[in-house]
């Protein structure tokens, strides 16, 4: 990435060399002997660069806007102006004018579900790993879930993450662990996790399996109007199993995963809610929010969908790889270890399903579920290998590929499953294009043709499948926090 800071106000004109920067003439005052204000004369004052982002087509769902404009952005990142049409903005000799026909310029794009692995696995990602990675697939912001070493099941762990993000170019969220170190016995302290500004709890990795104890997270999560994300898994169906259930695990000798297990830990945790509902939380009460993490079956799709008609307040994000891959791709592959997660890729009909979601509006979200991991542990026999890949540096590349390009959603559909819907279900502020608003966008080159290499990665592991893929559509940078990041090799 190639960062441009925008320029802070400057003091003394004359320790300024940067073209960036305008001179103008400024009224001189200043006190005389007895103490009055006098003027004293003129000289050259500095004034500080805008970046005019020209001519792009500006996608935003929350305000039904696609259409070409140009934004005008402060040197402090404060949006100055936003004009719609063939109208372009006047700039002076100080501004920067990024000419963006053929470009999109997007509300920032959020992940809300990753693993950047710090503190404890700093070998396999960091924070500043991570943020870099993110970065250059043009996300300005992420959710970053508990499973860490130690886990993040306190406010001491939060502070952690809140204090080495505030110079990173991007924003972290927190989830906090829904039990204590995630091993779904004891509720972690909810309460204190709202006081430091957390608003999801999840033990990913590891679904509570404990009724009693799901129906007290859902309790003492709605009195802090926290969401639950919930990582749908009936272990007792799944343990040691590597792959989906089914003819491709049976001629590879690899204990499969049935995938009804999904929807078997979805179908009660559904039943608890409407029974809460039903019995207790409802108004004056705040009811309880609930999202399925990572959906990857038909069978939970229809209790998602059926569970949005009877108006329980549930949400779901898919993966790229799961609208992406099957079971059928990991049969074939050379490098298994790559095509190896939780949920696992699953088969064709499953995938079929999962597009459908999206077409459709059951899915409300795109998420990366980023999980780094050393390259011995996924060149390890299939048995042994460690769940999870990369993603962040090619989830958007994959949206515009699989999705927008073969007509199962539209543009703006896309921005609205990477950026609008994740920022909504985690409660963050909606980002908007209107003067006085903070400037968070990502840039969008739809047309670009281009493939991830090895070389190229900016996450400190390489764990993916989409490696030399010919992928369409990437990133050509951020702007947040008054920086400008241009991603590499655009």
């Amino acid at each position: 990435m190639r960062r441009i800071r925008m320029p802070n106000h400057f003091h003394h004109a004359e320790s300024v060399t940067r073209q960036s920067c305008l001179s103008i003439i400024c009224r001189i005052f200043t006190h005389n002997a007895v103490g009055e204000l006098i003027f004293t004369g003129t000289q050259n004052c500095i004034r500080t660069m805008s970046v005019i982002f020209q001519q792009a087509r500006i996608i935003n769902p929350l305000q039904h806007v696609d259409i070409t404009g140009t934004v005008k952005v402060s040197d402090e990142g404060i949006i100055e102006e936003v004009v719609y049409g063939e109208e372009t903005l006047a700039a002076s000799s100080a501004d920067r004018v990024l000419d963006l026909r053929g470009q999109i310029l997007a509300p920032g794009l959020f992940d809300m579900h990753c693993h950047f692995r710090e503190p404890g696995q700093e070998y396999k990602e960091t924070l500043e790993s991570g943020s870099k990675a993110a970065a250059a697939g043009g996300f300005t912001g992420v959710a970053l879930m508990p499973n860490t070493k130690p886990v993040i099941d306190s406010p001491l762990g939060v502070a952690y993450i809140r204090h080495h993000a505030t110079a990173l170019p991007i924003d972290l969220e927190v989830i906090g662990a829904m039990t204590v170190a995630s091993k779904g016995e004891h509720l972690a302290p909810f309460g204190k996790f709202r006081s430091y500004g957390v608003t999801a709890v999840s033990d990913d990795g590891s679904a509570i399996q404990n009724s009693q104890i799901t129906r007290l997270a859902f309790e003492y999560a709605s009195n802090f109007d926290l969401l639950i994300i919930q990582h749908c898994e009936e272990r007792s169906l799944t343990m040691g199993g590597i792959m989906n259930e089914g003819l491709f695990s049976t001629q590879l000798g690899l204990k499969g995963i049935p995938d009804v297990s999904e929807a078997i830990t979805l179908s009660r945790d559904l039943l608890l809610m409407r029974y809460l509902e039903q019995h207790k939380l409802h108004d004056p009460l705040r009811r309880p929010r609930y999202h399925v993490a990572h959906i990857s079956t038909k069978a939970a799709l229809d209790l998602v969908r059926k569970a949005k008609q009877d108006g329980l307040q549930v949400t779901c994000e898919v993966t790229p790889h799961h609208f992406t891959l099957c079971d059928e791709d990991l049969f074939h592959a050379e490098m298994k270890g790559n095509y190896i997660m939780k949920p696992p890729l699953s088969s064709r009909e499953n995938r079929e399903a999962l597009l459908e979601g999206l077409a459709d509006g059951t899915i409300d979200a795109i998420a990366t579920d980023h999980a780094p991991h050393a390259s011995h542990e996924k060149e390890s026999p299939s048995d042994q290998v460690a769940f999870g890949i990369t993603g962040l540096e090619t989830s958007l590349a994959l949206t515009i590929t699989e999705l927008v390009d073969k007509k199962v959603v539209s543009m703006s559909r896309a921005i609205e499953l990477l950026s609008v819907n994740p920022r909504t279900i985690m409660r963050l502020k909606p980002l908007l294009f209107a003067p006085g608003e903070t400037a968070n966008f990502t840039i969008i080159d739809p047309c670009a043709l281009w493939s991830l290499t090895a070389d190229s990665i900016k996450s400190k592991s390489t764990n993916t499948p989409f490696l030399n893929r010919p992928l369409k559509g990437r990133s050509r940078g951020i702007f947040h926090k008054g920086q400008l990041l241009e991603s590499d090799g655009v």
